[in-house]
């Protein structure tokens, strides 16, 4: 099971995340382009790291939020949604080739990403907007029991789908995530390397209601965010290598 984990958030003065701790135990680094989180140094230092530890490389869109961290709903047209996203690669692209580093899949962030799984129309435009972008790019989307409905749709636009599972946050009998608004929707410690140890061993998760269901997953998404955060992904690391 590969480990992906959001980094390059930080922005000026403001930190954000533990990206040098957190980078040598994971497989893949979504990189954030500028939107919510990043700036060009940011992405230079980051791009590094990944380099430095042979991870490979997404983009971490998302959409003009700065301040809410990306993480607001905003009603944009298709034609802009698309625009916003190939300035986001392009920009990550870009500051990757310069060292030598090549970007592999695209994974949206915050409320994007929500939005994406919610609503059928934008998960068709992002899929048109990695299309066309000139290079081969995965889209990373959230492994849910709609997998060969999504599978389907990226394969009439030519795009390859990563599907990815969450460490530590409880499921849904649909395969979606528990809102974080209910209780117990983020898993403890131990329930996470409980969960994490289903997934890999079973390929299955036990939802909020108790039900088991298969899960699809390519990639499992981790949290670098402090120290906690990184001590959590050796151990999670070390349950996938068993």
């Amino acid at each position: 099971m590969l480990l992906n984990c959001d980094l390059g958030e930080s922005y000026g003065s403001w930190k954000m995340g533990e990206d040098a701790l957190a980078m040598p135990h994971i497989d893949l680094a979504n990189i954030a382009c500028g939107f919510h989180g990043g700036d060009s140094q940011v992405m230079t230092r980051t791009l590094a790291l990944a380099k430095q530890h042979n991870v490979k490389v997404g983009a971490h869109p998302s959409y003009p939020d700065r301040q809410g961290f990306g993480r607001r709903s905003m009603a944009l047209s298709k034609h802009e949604l698309t625009c916003d996203l190939h300035y986001q690669i392009a920009a990550l692209s870009g500051m990757a080739a310069v060292q030598g580093v090549d970007v592999h899949y695209v994974k949206p962030h915050g409320a994007l990403y929500n939005d994406m799984m919610a609503n059928e129309d934008i998960l068709i435009s992002v899929l048109e907007a990695v299309s066309r972008y000139p290079s081969d790019l995965k889209l990373m989307m959230l492994a849910t029991n709609q997998a060969a409905h999504h599978i389907e749709l990226a394969k009439n636009t030519g795009v390859t789908v990563l599907f990815e599972a969450f460490a530590d946050r409880r499921y849904t009998d649909a395969g979606t995530l528990t809102p974080r608004s209910q209780t117990g929707s983020v898993l403890n410690k131990e329930q996470m390397l409980a969960q994490v140890s289903q997934l890999v061993n079973e390929g299955t998760v036990t939802t909020d209601t108790g039900k088991v269901i298969a899960l699809q997953a390519d990639t499992l998404c981790v949290h670098g965010d402090n120290a906690e955060g990184v001590a959590a992904i050796k151990e999670i690391r070390a349950l996938c290598a068993r």
